[in-house]
């Protein structure tokens, strides 16, 4: 594993990144800074920790919705008899994901108590 050098809300991170998950990993912070920076410019809330969470339970909330999404084109698919196994197993493994962060939400959601909640 590598280490790739990275800055979220201008402050540094060294990352353990998988080899070749450069691109993979680097889209994933710009997209954890743009949702931080976003919270921060808001001006609502000062705190790092705080913002961090909340950034987190932003883009949990909004994957489930590309998941629906990533679900009615592969079942598209498979009726057209354009999808493979693979594409099965990937779609599983999303199934499987969404649910760990359905999980991670109520428990962040329960850890902040009324003070964070977004929803």
């Amino acid at each position: 594993m590598k280490k790739l050098e990275v800055q979220i809300m201008g402050q540094n991170y060294l990352l353990g990144c998988p080899e070749n998950g450069d691109a993979r990993m680097l889209e994933a912070v710009n997209r954890v800074d743009v949702a931080m920076c976003k919270i921060r410019d808001a001006g609502k809330v000062k705190a790092r920790d705080r913002i961090a969470v909340l950034a987190a339970l932003n883009l949990a909330f909004e994957l489930p919705e590309q998941g629906t999404t990533s679900a009615y084109l592969s079942t598209s698919l498979a009726e057209a008899g354009q999808i493979t196994a693979a594409d099965k197993l990937q779609e599983n493994h999303s199934a499987a994901y969404e649910l760990q962060l359905a999980v991670l939400l109520k428990r962040l959601d329960h850890a902040l108590g009324t003070d964070g909640q977004l929803l």
